[in-house]
């Protein structure tokens, strides 16, 4: 596990940053609440050095992002916010942990013969295209489906997010890279760096791959061409990984566990 002091504070920094652009932070008890487009919406996080969270805390951020048209949404890092855990679920809340990991020492992993991987410019027609592809792999994580079986999200709400997630490219505020196969996008991905008090730092985020072609190495490769890209410039790169079967899949490419991060949401306990 890393040892280097102040990798956390620089998680935190990060997290507490990117929001701000695209939106005002309101303050429910200890937790800080950004509101901004329903249509890139950021979780309400614990407030460094603000107090344990408390039940309370969480049903106020969900009552501001109710009446805000947001995904009811909370994030934290459970090695600095023990308490939010029960605090969420008192809300009423599920809550999920994932492992949280940092690049330590990068591998480079080859791509199967005939994928290519290719920066997303902001105006590439086919982005939609790229993010059904995203939409089918963590919809269907153990079934084949396949994005030419899919029509296209003609909604409102996916409109607007290709509209906000075009901005974000053109501002290098998202990364994002597509692995083609025959003329098809068949794995995605994305980093979306941020400056922390003069610190590039990005978190490497939505690397999806299609169900009918996973165990062929897409994922793993493309997450190393995401980091080879992000440590041009950031100083630190991260992600949370969906359970322990991916982290160790990010492991062999050179990350390494760092702590854990948990999300509360509305979903229905299973």
């Amino acid at each position: 596990m890393p040892t280097r002091p102040g990798l956390l504070d620089c998680i935190e920094g990060y997290y507490a940053a990117a929001p701000l652009p695209d939106a005002r932070i309101e303050a429910a008890g200890s937790l800080d609440v950004p509101i901004g487009d329903p249509a890139w919406p950021y979780p309400a996080r614990p407030r460094p050095g603000a107090g344990p969270v408390t039940a309370e805390d969480v049903a106020s951020a969900v009552a501001r992002q109710e009446s805000a048209g947001l995904p009811v949404a909370l994030e934290w890092v459970p090695e600095r916010a023990p308490q939010a855990t029960a605090a969420a679920r008192a809300a009423g809340l599920t809550v999920e942990e994932q492992p949280l990991l940092v690049v330590v020492d990068p591998v480079e992993v080859l791509l199967p013969a005939g994928v290519r991987i290719y920066l997303v410019g902001a105006d590439d027609p086919e982005l939609p295209r790229y993010e059904r592809v995203a939409a089918i792999a963590f919809a269907h994580p153990g079934g084949r489906a396949d994005v030419r079986e899919a029509p296209l999200d003609d909604s409102a709400a996916a409109t607007a997010r290709t509209r906000v997630l075009r901005e974000r490219i053109a501002a290098g505020r998202t990364v994002m890279m597509v692995a083609v196969e025959h003329g098809v996008a068949v794995a995605v991905g994305s980093h979306q760096p941020v400056d922390v008090d003069g610190t590039e730092v990005t978190e490497v985020v939505g690397v999806a791959t299609l169900p009918r072609l996973r165990g062929r190495g897409l994922g793993a490769g493309l997450a190393s061409a995401l980091v080879a890209h992000a440590r041009e410039t950031a100083d630190m790169v991260f992600l949370a990984a969906g359970d322990d079967d991916v982290a160790r899949v990010y492991e062999r490419i050179g990350f390494a566990r760092l702590a854990t991060t948990a999300i509360a949401d509305r979903r229905s306990e299973t």
